[in-house]
C-alpha cells in the first residue's frame, strides 16, 4: 500500500475512532503532501511522501524545544506526541555504526572532503539517517573540527 493511502486509510480510523489529536496530525500532513503534489506538478511517490513527514517532524521537534525553552511543558510534549505520532510511518532509521560503514565506504571510494562524503551518503542511506548525524560522523571520520 502507498504511504499516502496509507495515511489517509489511518485518518478515516482516527475520525472513526474519535481520536482528535491524530486526526489533526494526520490531516494536517496530508494537506501538506498534496501541497507538495502540486509544487512538483507530478504525482508523488513514497519518498516524496516520507520527505513530507520528515519535514512535519523537523518542525515539531523545533517547536518542541522552543516550548521547553519558554517554560510551556505541556505544549512541548504536544510536539513530542505528534512527532512520535509520524516516526511511524518512516522507514526504520539506520544505526549509527551503519551510518559510519557508509561514510568509511564514501572515503574508500575517493571522497575527501565533507561535501563530497555527503553527496555519497545521504541518497544512499535515502533519508533513513538526519543530515546533522551524518555530518557529524562524516566530520569525525575526516578529522574535521567543527
Amino acid at each position: 500500500m502507498a504511504l499516502r493511502d496509507r495515511l489517509r486509510e489511518e485518518l478515516n480510523d482516527s475520525r472513526k475512532a474519535r481520536n482528535v489529536a491524530l486526526t489533526m496530525v494526520l490531516g494536517t500532513v496530508l494537506a501538506d503532501v498534496e501541497n507538495h503534489r502540486i509544487s512538483l506538478k507530478r504525482e508523488i511517490s513514497d519518498d516524496d511522501v516520507a520527505e513530507v513527514i520528515r519535514k512535519a517532524i523537523k518542525r515539531r521537534r523545533e517547536s518542541m524545544e522552543a516550548f521547553e525553552k519558554g517554560g510551556r511543558p505541556q505544549l512541548a510534549a504536544t510536539e513530542r506526541d505528534e512527532a512520535e505520532a509520524l516516526a511511524r510511518y518512516l522507514p526504520e532509521p539506520v544505526s549509527d555504526e551503519d551510518v559510519r560503514a557508509a561514510v568509511r565506504a564514501a572515503i574508500f571510494e575517493g571522497a575527501t572532503q565533507l561535501g563530497a562524503v555527503m553527496a555519497k551518503v545521504v541518497p544512499a542511506l535515502n533519508g533513513r539517517a538526519e543530515g546533522s548525524t551524518i555530518s557529524r560522523i562524516a566530520r569525525e571520520e575526516l578529522g574535521t573540527p567543527r
